[in-house]
């Protein structure tokens, strides 16, 4: 990091901490809400939103205080071996392979969809231009500087704005006032990786290595913008859609943005697709880096395998379009969130107890909630592996 960046990071220290949690958890994800929020009708899909946004700010906040509880720096794997053991680090690996691997496949399908609804032709080959060209910016292991990454949230945030602001006038109201109790459950997968966004907690520490005690509110604000930003996202999406204009549409079609260009003004559904090629751009290129990274540094393979390694699975399922958009987040984000946060609870109550120093913050909740969140984790994923049996 070059001094004048160090400048800037300590300087905007709070800010940047809270750009680089919010960047990390709105991404690519946004995209397949509004779908599942059609499905279940928006007022049970709001719910959904506030109620595993909720519980995702409360599992942060328990990553965080586990952070500030332990010398030394470690990544999401360290700290559950630090605490569960093996087989916790050897879990949350999986749960960290699996959620990468998933969101590169879906990001694959995703481009080439959306990429079609902006130039036409066939989204085969837009998904495998776009696989090109990630695969030589994570061959390259070209990373994203903390500037970038503000700029890059800051446009997301923005885009999303000016398209609830633009696309009021085209909302029908009657889209949002269905109601189907039964299917609460039917967007959990989707908006629990939407919401995922763990893997950034240790970083904030070190973005804030000399005001610690700043880390909970920078936990807190980034945390719950995602819940605002989605809401307003989803209630004018499904409010132009409507769960109708969804069915008639083709799975890979379901994609919010490429929704909005079949339905809303075309300078909507432009910028909108704009808005996802560049979502889905940068959490390809940040995913990929760190898998590859992990190959290479963790398990000590050379720079070509840990690079064949992260792209193989990808491509293959990716390319192939054996699958959809919203079913690969539907799944990854019911397996992936689960296991984390049943993880992160359980090193959480351990770390309560056999933590090595005093932290700048701590919760101090009943354990009736932990109970709650280990039932909502563990039964999301009976739930999505039903699903997917059955």
């Amino acid at each position: 990091m070059s001094q004048k960046e160090g400048s800037f990071f300590r300087r905007h220290a709070v800010w940047m901490a809270t750009a680089t949690l919010m960047g990390t958890v709105i991404g690519a994800g946004v995209l397949a809400i509004p779908s599942v929020i059609a499905q279940s009708g928006f007022l049970v899909g709001a719910i959904d939103i506030i109620v595993i946004g909720l519980a995702m700010l409360l599992l942060n906040l328990s990553l965080g205080e586990i952070v500030l509880r332990t010398n030394g720096h470690h990544q999401l794997t360290g700290y559950m071996e630090k605490y569960l053991g093996p087989w916790g680090k050897r879990l949350m690996m999986f749960s960290m392979i699996f959620g990468i691997y998933g969101a590169l496949i879906a990001y694959i399908i995703g481009e080439g969809e959306t990429l079609r609804t902006l130039f036409g032709g066939n989204p085969l080959w837009y998904s495998l231009l776009f696989f090109v060209v990630i695969s030589l910016v994570i061959y390259k292991g070209v990373k994203a500087t903390g500037r970038t990454a503000l700029v890059v949230i800051s446009f997301s945030v923005t885009v999303i704005i000016l398209l609830s602001i633009f696309a009021i006038f085209d909302i029908n109201v009657t889209n949002l006032t269905s109601f189907y109790p039964a299917r609460f459950l039917v967007p959990y997968g989707v908006i629990l990786f939407a919401f995922l966004g763990t893997a950034a907690i240790p970083e904030l520490r070190e973005e804030l290595i000399k005001e610690k005690q700043k880390l909970k509110k920078a936990i807190i604000i980034g945390s719950i913008v995602p819940i605002v930003i989605y809401l307003l996202f989803a209630a004018v999406v499904v409010g132009i859609v409507g769960l109708d204009g969804f069915t008639l549409l083709e799975p890979n079609q379901q994609i919010a943005t490429v929704a909005l260009s079949l339905y809303a003004n075309p300078v909507i559904g432009i910028l909108a697709n704009v808005f996802a090629v560049l979502s889905m751009l940068t959490a390809s290129l940040s995913l990929g880096l760190a898998l590859r990274e992990m190959y290479q540094y963790d398990y000590r393979l050379s720079p070509r395998a840990a690079f064949a390694l992260t792209m193989i699975l990808p491509f293959v399922l990716g390319i192939s379009h054996l699958t959809t958009f919203i079913r690969v987040i539907d799944v990854t984000g019911a397996i992936t969130g689960g296991v984390a946060g049943i993880l992160i609870v359980l090193a959480y109550r351990k770390a309560q107890r056999t933590g090595e120093r005093t932290p700048e913050y701590a919760l101090h909740l009943p354990a009736g909630f932990y109970w709650l969140l280990l039932l909502l984790f563990s039964g999301g994923i009976v739930y999505q592996l039903l699903k997917t049996i059955v």
